[in-house]
């Protein structure tokens, strides 16, 4: 089965049209088929409008947040209802072309586990969307080592597997592919369509670029340092508590080698602030790991991942 999820917030005027044109490509494709409707606390018309479509076809599924959660919790919401063994999810304001999912389908046909859309032709502002979206693609795909052009585009395919389990806070839907790639993925791109808004207006501005980043930061923690967090605020520590040394021997010389008296340099405070921040940064580190150790073995959460295997029969 193939499930389509689409969240809304106050798509009233787009959202006829995004069904019909959705169940007419789905129905096209000739294999069984849903549709997902995450409605994220919409204030207008939507959710009438989206239990009138339940009620007539049995095809569409319909979550209503009690509020607004953002894009990301009810992309999470539509990825834990669907059924189907590939979930393509999509914008609710008709800039994607649902016509353009069978292209994504083929290509996973090919032997990827998630494919991604890039709107390579997008129709947007120029200096508030467009550009920043660019270097924004660009910075992603140097951190991660993940190499798409539109990390942005909601319109992707993605086999269940390598998302079951996957959990997203925050702006990191588009960190998505990041995390199947940790998951052992194949990761394709293609080109898809890219319409300007007819109806509604964005919930999207440039503060956006600032959650992006700081959500960045943490995708590159994640990636480096989730089963050791002692590795990164060891080595912040041990490099504090080395300039606590330097700037301390440093801070004795000049006393007793030049007379020089403490309260004439900031070299004896430097050295016992770095002493106590390397100090903390190492407790912190070992607090770390024991949440990291907590985590896993509460849970029962592997530390690796197995793709596959041969003569092996299966857990009881």
């Amino acid at each position: 089965m193939i499930s389509v999820s689409i969240p809304i917030c106050n798509e009233e005027g787009n959202l006829p049209d995004l069904y019909e044109r959705t169940r007419t490509a789905l129905v096209e494709i000739g294999k069984p088929w849903e549709i997902v409707f995450v409605n994220d606390g919409s204030s207008d018309g939507s959710e009438e409008l989206l239990d009138e479509i339940a009620a007539k076809d049995t095809n569409v599924r319909v979550v209503h947040f009690r509020r607004n959660f953002g894009q990301t919790a009810a992309m999470m919401a539509g990825f834990d209802f669907a059924r189907g063994e590939i979930i393509v999810p999509m914008d609710g304001d008709l800039q994607n072309d649902p016509a353009d999912i069978p292209l994504l389908l083929a290509k996973l046909d090919e032997g990827f586990d998630v494919v991604s859309g890039w709107r390579k032709d997008r129709q947007d502002d120029a200096v508030t969307r467009n550009f920043p979206s660019i270097m924004a693609n660009r910075l992603i795909s140097w951190v991660s080592g993940v190499r798409l052009h539109d990390f942005g585009c909601s319109l992707k395919a993605y086999r269940r597997e390598v998302i079951e389990g996957v959990r997203l806070y925050g702006e990191m839907h588009r960190f998505l592919p990041i995390y199947t790639r940790w998951h052992g993925a194949k990761i394709a791109e293609v080109p898809v369509r890219h319409y300007a808004r007819a109806h509604g207006v964005s919930k999207y501005g440039l503060e956006r670029v600032l959650k992006v980043l700081a959500d960045l930061i943490t995708v590159k923690f994640l990636d480096r340092f989730q089963q050791k967090p002692m590795y990164l605020f060891g080595a912040a520590g041990l490099g504090s508590l080395g300039i606590s040394f330097l700037s301390g021997v440093y801070a004795l010389w000049r006393k007793f080698g030049m007379g020089e008296s403490f309260i004439q340099n900031p070299l004896l405070l430097t050295s016992i602030v770095t002493a106590m921040t390397g100090v903390m940064c190492i407790l912190m580190g070992l607090l770390a790991e024991m949440v990291v150790r907590t985590f896993y073995e509460s849970q029962g959460k592997p530390v690796y991942l197995v793709r596959a295997t041969r003569n092996v029969p299966p857990a009881s």
